[in-house]
């Protein structure tokens, strides 16, 4: 089990589980990534918090999401990732 600490916001009238991820998770394939985020979607929702679940991570100086695509424009805000880092507010333990 691994746990992650989240930030669960609510932004623009959507509730949002957001999981910073370290750079690491850049060498993932897409295959595997589409799999972690759908298991931290399934803890999430197992957990009670309500909302759908975006990831983003750094690797090198840009800033890299996965997040439904209506959610796009808030994610490529600049200084996002402070912004998440700064919401940290619960943490959630995936299987």
């Amino acid at each position: 089990m691994a746990k992650y600490k989240i930030a669960h916001i609510k932004e623009q009238g959507q509730q949002m589980i957001i999981a910073p991820l370290d750079s690491a998770f850049n060498n993932r394939t897409q295959q595997a990534k589409n799999d972690f985020m759908e298991a931290f979607q399934i803890a999430a929702t197992s957990a009670g918090l309500a909302g759908r679940v975006a990831l983003i991570w750094k690797s090198g100086s840009m800033v890299h999401f996965m997040a439904p695509q209506p959610w796009h424009p808030f994610f490529r805000s600049q200084g996002i990732y402070q912004t998440i880092m700064a919401n940290i507010n619960k943490e959630l333990t995936i299987n």
